[in-house]
């Protein structure tokens, strides 16, 4: 028998005007969806631009094992951040309505959690240096501490700026905030300061983002209180938190055993290629996801609306991230050794390794749209109990078998393992198709060999490194340019254009439909978590 699917608002007969009104609501928000993308693609691409200055200069200004010991840190205290916030980021934006009481619980909740993990990994300070044996790290534990309090009062205001569908808003509070840590971290390694001018860095742009959020907000807090109206969204957190909680230890465990066995020093090599690999996931599936989750949810009674969306964001994600990763790959030496400079030759290997699991990672994180959209963040968890400890297990393998070098191909190999199934579980049940998936991935995966041999061959030159990433990368996008000699390449292309195009459409008036849905893909072609400090960052 055919599984139950998602039910959608067409059983019932609707009155003709409410009918009207709800058209132009939904063609209102594809316009706030596509103008969204653009606008928090904009403010990534920007925050990369600082982040890219920032490992340039503190890369030539600090030692490896200065981003080695933080790297520690934030392995550990990510953790007391997950289980700070309890995946009461996504509950709350995937809800369908929150009063005024609730709203204040919230705060009140997330102000105490933050407190309470401040308390604790001071107090665990000690033991975090124990754990690596690295003395140093008892005083940058109870310096980065802090950022847990910080995080707890910004949580249920961003989640409510970015419920609200205010992206202009937080692309630019996250700008500042980047321009701000990176201004002071650069300025106090130049300084002397040292590993003390990465905490700078978190430090400086925790506390702005919280002042900007709260003057974007305005909350009302009320009388300290925690009433019954959050159990649901504690209940909906859970099951978030405990897919959150499996996804940071399958991207941070490996941190933790490389920190342990090889030191300091190499866990500052890897973190570094860590940075540089997770740039092109950041710059694209950052502002699809921050845009994506809210705009699915409200769609989540439409399914053909919301099956286009899946279709739009996957092509977008595919043709701009799979290319961009083979190009990287090919050019990991003198790309390395432009950004970061020779002391950080060990970290090219690194990173082209890495770039295997970021195909996986560019493409999966959609399966975390489709879960929590649609109010499956159960179901996520029990694939996540099974898929993450494969991908734990292969830090373990891979460090045995070849170290650092092998750890990184490990985890590419099992990343991609876990993804076809992954889709498998998460669109069964629901009005979303295995062709709404795979169709939109094909033809920009065919192109990755090509875009990475093209790149290759032009480091058989002898040519300064700047010329080496120029040449390598023009030459790389020779494959996609030909392929636009090809019809269903050109469709492609077409929809693509076309959803950046509705960001230029006013919404309709209310009553009348746009011309185009910024969310249709099919028009031309019938057949198509905030935490202390992120990985790659500073």
């Amino acid at each position: 028998m055919r599984p139950p699917r998602v039910p959608t608002p067409h059983s019932t007969r609707a009155d003709p005007a409410a009918s009207a009104e709800a058209s132009a609501s939904l063609e209102n928000l594809g316009h706030q969806a596509s103008r969204g993308v653009l606008v928090t693609m904009g403010g990534t691409w920007s925050k990369a631009l600082l982040q890219t200055v920032s490992t340039i200069v503190l890369a030539r200004l600090l030692d490896p094992a200065d981003f080695g010991l933080i790297a520690m840190i934030m392995a550990i205290v990510g953790i007391a951040d997950l289980v700070r916030d309890f995946g009461m980021t996504g509950a709350i934006i995937q809800a369908k309505r929150l009063n005024d009481r609730t709203w204040s619980s919230v705060l009140w909740l997330s102000a105490a959690v933050g407190v309470l993990g401040t308390v604790l990994i001071a107090l665990c300070a000690p033991l975090i240096a124990a754990i690596y044996n690295e003395q140093q790290l008892v005083l940058l534990s109870i310096a980065v501490a802090p950022t847990l309090l910080i995080n707890g009062l910004a949580m249920p205001l961003q989640a409510k700026v970015q419920r609200d569908l205010k992206f202009g808003v937080l692309a630019r509070i996250d700008v500042l905030s980047m321009a701000l840590g990176v201004g002071l971290s650069i300025a106090a390694a130049l300084a002397g300061w040292g590993v003390w001018s990465l905490v700078v860095f978190t430090g400086a742009a925790s506390v702005y983002r919280l002042i900007a959020l709260w003057s974007a907000a305005r909350p009302h807090w009320g009388r300290p209180h925690v009433d019954r109206e959050v159990i649901p969204l504690l209940t909906t957190g859970g099951s978030i938190f405990g897919v959150q909680l499996l996804n940071y230890l399958a991207r941070n465990v490996d941190n933790v055993v490389i920190g342990r066995q090889l030191g300091a020093d190499v866990l500052g090599q890897y973190s570094r290629a860590y940075a540089l690999f997770m740039l092109p996931l950041q710059q694209l599936n950052g502002p699809l996801g921050r845009v994506a989750l809210p705009v699915l949810s409200r769609l989540q009674d439409d399914g053909p609306r919301y099956r286009r969306y899946i279709r739009a964001a996957l092509m977008v994600i595919a043709y701009l991230t799979l290319p961009a990763f083979a190009i990287a790959a090919a050019l990991a030496q003198p790309l390395v050794l432009l950004l970061l400079g020779p002391q950080w030759d060990e970290t090219a290997a690194i990173f082209a390794l890495l770039t295997i699991a970021g195909v996986a990672q560019a493409i999966g994180n959609v399966q975390g749209w489709i879960y929590i959209s649609l109010g499956r963040a159960h179901r996520q968890l029990v694939y996540y109990l099974v898929s993450r400890p494969i991908i734990i297990g292969s830090f373990f393998v891979g460090l045995w078998w070849n170290g650092v070098n092998g750890l990184a191909l490990a985890y590419g190999t099992a990343s991609l393992a876990v993804l076809v199934p992954g889709f498998a579980w998460a669109i069964r049940g629901t009005f979303v198709t295995g062709r709404d998936v795979v169709l939109p991935v094909l033809r920009p995966a065919a192109l990755v060999p090509f875009a990475f041999a093209a790149a290759l061959a032009t480091t058989l030159l002898a040519l300064p490194p700047v010329l080496h990433v120029l040449a390598g990368g023009l030459a790389g996008l020779v494959p996609l340019g030909l392929a636009m000699a090809i019809p269903a390449y050109r469709r492609d292309l077409a929809q693509i254009v076309d959803f950046v195009k509705q960001t230029r459409k006013p919404s309709a008036p209310e009553g009348q439909a746009a011309t185009v849905d910024a969310t249709d893909t099919t028009h031309t072609d019938p057949n198509p978590p905030a935490r202390p400090m992120e990985r790659g960052t500073p």
